[in-house]
């Protein structure tokens, strides 16, 4: 029970799982009709960004030994 509590094997990778969603989730939209292509690159460029933001505060603050 406390795994599923802390996230499980997925606890540290919140952010990718939520950009990569977004992601999905605006390429859909924008196939079915709802947003046109430059609402969809806006969200698309706005989460790869996100994404690459975390992953470049990753490796801050730790010992390169």
């Amino acid at each position: 029970m406390k795994n599923i509590i802390k996230g499980g094997y997925l606890s540290g990778y919140r952010t990718y799982l939520v950009s990569a969603s977004g992601i999905v989730s605006a390429v859909i939209a924008y196939l079915i009709g709802d947003t046109d292509i430059f609402i969809m690159l806006q969200s698309i460029f706005t989460l790869g960004g996100i994404y690459f933001l975390r992953k470049s505060n990753e490796n801050k603050g730790r010992n390169n030994e």
